[in-house]
C-alpha cells in the first residue's frame, strides 16, 4: 500500500473538506452556468425521451413486468433519501449516488444498473442535464408512467465530480451491521446519523439486527424518517406510496451469488457491481436484497393495493427463497395473485417486510393507514407532497428551482421569506444607519457577535439558515445558549428601536428590515474595528433581506441548525453527546460555511479580536485592545516569548506563561492553538502575524465576512 502523511500521522486535523471549497474541478469550466442551460433545453421532450426509456427492455437487465418504473423509483428514493436534517447533508443535490460510498452501498445493489439505463438520455443532453436532476426527475417521470399525478419537480441541482467527502456515515467498518455506537442509551441515532444501519438508506426491511421484531422495526422506522424530517403521516405516505410499485429480489442468497459492488469490482466491469452466478443472473434471477416477491397484483399501477393487503389480511414472517426473514398471507386468498415479472405464468404470492408490517402493528402509523385506506385522495395527496420534499429536501428556497413544474405553492419546510413591499434602502440611508447604529449604546463585540450569530448558522449542505429572514429573533434561535440570549435580546431591542424610528420617519416608501440592519451593524462594526487598527476598509452591503414571522419557522427542524459546537465562537455544549473533537467540529462548520483553510483562519482571528466569543470568554482573545481588528491574535500567539501548558485533565484549556517571569499572560481552547500547531494553518497564521502582515489580514477577513453575510442570497444568485 501507497504510504502517505495520514498513514503516518492518523490523528493528523484533516483540512481536505475545506480545499474542496478552494478548488474548482467541474470540467465544464467556471463561468459555467447550469440552471441557464437547463432552461435552454427542451423540457417536455426530455420527459418524454425519459417515458420512452421506461418501457425499452433492454437484454442485458430486462425490465420487470416490462417497465422500468419501480426499478426507477428506487434510484430516485435512494439518490434523495441520504438527506438528514441534522447537518443537512446527504440527499440527491449533487449525484452523489454515482460515487463512493454511495455507488457500493448494499442498499444501492443494482442501482447501477438504473444509472447505465439512463446513460443514453444524459449523453443527448449532456451540460444541460445534470445526473443529479436525471436521477430524481426520472422517479417523478416514473410516478407519473404508472398513473400517479406528482406534486411537481423543480431542477437546478449541479453535478458534484468527486463525491462529498465530508459525511460521516457511522463508526462501523464493515457494511450491513449496526455498531452499539450508532445509538445512546436512550436507543436513539446519535448526532449526525440518519440511517440505522451502514450501508443502507434507512432500517433493515427484514427487522433490527435481521430479525422480524415489529415493535423494534417501527421504532427504528421512526427515528430515521424523523431524522430526515418527516412525520407520521409523511412517513406512511412514503412507505406505502413507494411500495405500492415494483417487487423486491431475492431469487436465492446473495453472498452465494452476488460478486463485489462496483468500487471494488474489476476494471473490465467498467464500474458495474454485483454481478450475479445464480442462473441467468437477471430479469427473474435477479438478487439484489436477498427477500422476494410483490406487495401488489399491479406493480406498475397506482392503486390502493399495498394498504389494502397490508390492513386487510393477516401476515406471519418466514425465511423467503433468498434467505431472509419476510412475510406472507395467512390463508390462500392472495396466492399466486400476481403475474410473473419475467412471465407471466409463473404467478407468485405478494409478500410484505418487516418494516411493512410494522406500520400496521404501531398505533399511530395504523391510524394514518387506516385514514389513507377510508380517503384515496388523501393517500394521493400526502404522497405527493411527502415524495416532492423528499426530492427537494437539500434544494433550499423555490428560487433555487428552475423548469416548468416548479409549483407556485411554497412549503414550510423551504424557510419561507416574504417578499419587501418596499423601497430599499440605499447609500444615503446606509450611512446614515450606520451612523446610528455606531452612536448606540451597542459596542463592537455586540454587533459583530449578532451578525455572527445570525448568518453563520447557514450551511451549503442544504442551503437552509443565514441571515435572511432575521430568524435570531424567533424561536428557536433566539434562545439557544450559543447565541446568549439576555445579551442578544438587548441588541435586538435596540436594533429594532433604530429601524422603527427609521421607518417611521421616512416620507417615502423607503424602509430596512432588521435582517438588514442586523448584517448592517456589523458591517459598520467591522469598518470601525478596522478604522481604529489604522485601516480604512469598506465592508460591502446590499440590502434586501426580509423579515420572516414565526408562522413561517418550523421550529422543530430549525432546532437542527443549532450549533452544538462552534469553533469561531469558543463554544463547545457541555452535555451535548460529541462525535468530533472541537478541533473536528470547527472544520466540520467552515465546510458548512464553505470556507478554505484560509478563509477559516482569518475568520478566527478576526472573531477572537472583536471579541465575539460564546459568553464574552477570554478564551484565544490574545489582545489588550479588544474591538479592535488587529492581528495581535497570530503574532501573541505564534511568538516563542510564551509556553502552553493544559489546565485541566482533559486538556481543553490551556495557559500560556511568560517564558521570563511566569506570569500567565492568556488562555486559550484547542481550536486557539489549533493554529500554532498545526502545520498548514501555522502556516497561514504567519503570513497573517508577520510584521506586514496585518493588512492582509483585514483585507481577507473583512472578504470573507462578507461572503458569509451573503451565503443565503439566492435572489441575487
Amino acid at each position: 500500500m501507497k504510504q502517505t502523511d495520514r498513514n503516518w500521522w492518523p490523528d493528523q486535523l484533516d483540512l481536505d473538506i475545506l480545499d474542496r471549497n478552494a478548488q474548482h474541478i467541474s470540467p465544464y469550466g467556471e463561468d459555467y452556468d447550469y440552471a441557464e442551460e437547463f432552461e435552454s433545453l427542451d423540457y417536455d421532450e426530455l420527459k418524454s425521451d425519459i417515458r420512452e426509456a421506461m418501457t425499452d427492455s433492454q437484454e442485458w437487465w430486462p425490465a420487470d413486468y416490462g417497465h422500468y418504473g419501480p426499478l426507477f423509483i428506487r434510484m430516485a428514493w435512494h439518490s434523495a433519501g441520504t438527506y438528514r436534517v441534522s447537518d443537512g447533508r446527504g440527499g440527491a443535490g449533487e449525484g452523489n449516488q454515482r460515487f463512493e460510498p454511495l455507488n457500493s452501498w448494499p442498499d444501492n445493489a443494482n442501482l447501477d444498473k438504473a444509472r447505465r439505463l439512463l446513460w443514453p438520455i444524459k449523453q443527448k443532453y449532456g451540460k444541460k442535464l445534470s445526473w443529479a436532476d436525471l436521477l430524481v426527475l426520472t422517479g417523478n417521470v416514473a410516478l407519473e408512467s404508472m398513473g400517479f399525478e406528482t406534486f411537481g419537480f423543480g431542477a437546478g441541482r449541479e453535478d458534484s465530480f468527486r463525491g462529498d467527502k465530508s459525511v460521516y456515515w457511522g463508526p462501523e467498518d464493515e457494511m450491513e451491521v449496526t455498531s452499539p455506537e450508532r445509538f445512546d442509551e436512550n436507543n436513539e441515532l446519535r448526532n449526525p446519523l440518519g440511517n440505522s444501519v451502514m450501508g443502507l438508506i434507512y432500517v433493515n426491511p427484514e427487522g433490527p439486527y435481521g430479525e422480524p421484531d415489529l415493535e423494534g422495526s417501527a421504532h427504528n422506522i421512526r427515528e430515521t424518517f424523523d431524522n430526515m424530517a418527516m412525520n407520521d403521516e409523511e412517513t406512511v405516505a412514503l412507505i406505502a406510496g413507494g411500495h405500492t410499485f415494483g417487487k423486491v429480489h431475492g431469487a436465492d442468497d446473495p453472498e452465494k451469488f452476488n460478486g463485489p459492488e462496483p468500487s471494488a469490482a474489476p476494471v473490465e466491469s467498467q464500474g458495474l457491481g454485483w454481478e450475479n452466478d445464480y442462473e441467468s443472473g437477471r430479469g427473474a434471477d435477479t438478487i439484489t436484497s436477498g427477500i422476494e416477491g410483490p406487495w401488489t397484483d399491479a406493480p406498475t399501477r397506482w392503486d390502493m393495493g399495498y394498504i389494502d393487503n397490508l390492513l386487510d389480511h393477516e401476515w406471519e414472517a418466514h425465511k423467503g427463497p433468498g434467505g431472509a426473514w419476510q412475510w406472507r398471507p395467512v390463508g390462500d386468498e392472495l396466492k399466486d395473485t400476481v403475474p410473473g415479472a419475467h412471465n407471466r405464468n409463473d404467478a407468485q404470492t405478494p409478500m410484505m417486510l418487516t418494516t411493512d408490517v410494522a406500520l400496521k402493528e404501531d398505533p399511530d402509523y395504523r391510524e394514518v393507514l387506516e385514514r389513507f385506506q377510508e380517503d384515496p385522495g388523501l393517500f394521493q395527496e400526502s404522497f405527493s407532497k411527502a415524495w416532492y420534499k423528499l426530492i427537494h429536501r437539500d434544494m433550499g428556497p423555490p428560487s433555487r428551482l428552475v423548469g416548468p413544474e416548479v409549483p407556485d405553492e411554497e412549503m414550510l419546510w423551504q424557510d419561507p421569506v416574504p417578499d419587501a413591499d418596499y423601497e430599499l434602502i440605499g447609500e444615503a440611508e446606509i450611512e446614515e444607519l450606520k451612523s446610528t447604529i455606531l452612536d448606540s449604546e451597542l459596542s463592537v463585540s455586540e454587533l459583530v457577535s449578532t451578525a455572527w450569530a445570525s448568518a453563520s448558522t447557514y450551511r451549503d449542505s442544504d442551503k437552509r439558515g443565514g441571515a435572511n429572514g432575521a430568524r435570531i429573533r424567533l424561536r428557536p434561535q433566539r434562545d439557544w445558549e450559543v447565541n446568549n440570549p439576555e445579551e442578544l435580546s438587548t441588541v435586538l431591542d435596540t436594533l429594532s428601536e433604530i429601524r422603527e424610528a427609521f421607518n417611521e420617519s421616512r416620507s417615502d416608501d423607503v424602509r430596512v428590515s432588521l435582517a438588514d440592519l442586523i448584517v448592517l451593524g456589523g458591517a459598520a462594526a467591522v469598518e470601525k474595528a478596522a478604522a481604529d487598527a489604522g485601516h480604512d476598509v469598506d465592508v460591502p452591503f446590499t440590502p434586501g433581506r426580509t423579515d420572516a414571522s414565526q408562522e413561517q419557522t418550523d421550529v422543530g427542524s430549525f432546532n437542527a441548525l443549532e450549533p452544538k459546537a462552534d469553533g469561531f465562537r469558543n463554544y463547545v455544549d457541555e452535555d451535548a453527546d460529541h462525535y468530533l473533537s472541537a478541533e473536528e467540529a470547527l472544520v466540520d462548520r467552515a465546510e458548512l460555511l464553505t470556507l478554505s483553510p484560509s478563509e477559516m483562519t482569518a475568520l478566527v482571528g478576526g472573531l477572537r479580536v472583536l471579541g465575539a466569543n460564546y459568553d464574552n470568554s477570554d478564551l484565544g482573545v490574545f489582545t489588550e485592545d479588544v474591538g479592535t481588528l488587529s492581528n495581535d491574535f497570530f503574532t501573541n500567539l505564534l511568538t516563542m516569548d510564551i509556553e502552553w501548558e493544559p489546565v485541566d485533565d482533559e486538556e481543553t484549556v490551556f495557559e500560556a506563561h511568560d517564558r521570563e517571569t511566569g506570569e500567565t499572560k492568556w488562555k486559550g481552547s484547542r481550536v486557539d492553538l489549533l493554529f500554532g500547531s498545526h502545520s498548514r494553518l501555522r502556516a497561514i497564521g504567519e503570513v497573517y502575524g508577520a510584521d506586514d502582515g496585518e493588512e492582509e489580514f483585514v483585507e481577507d477577513f473583512v472578504d470573507t465576512w462578507s461572503r458569509i453575510m451573503m451565503l443565503d442570497r439566492f435572489d441575487l444568485q
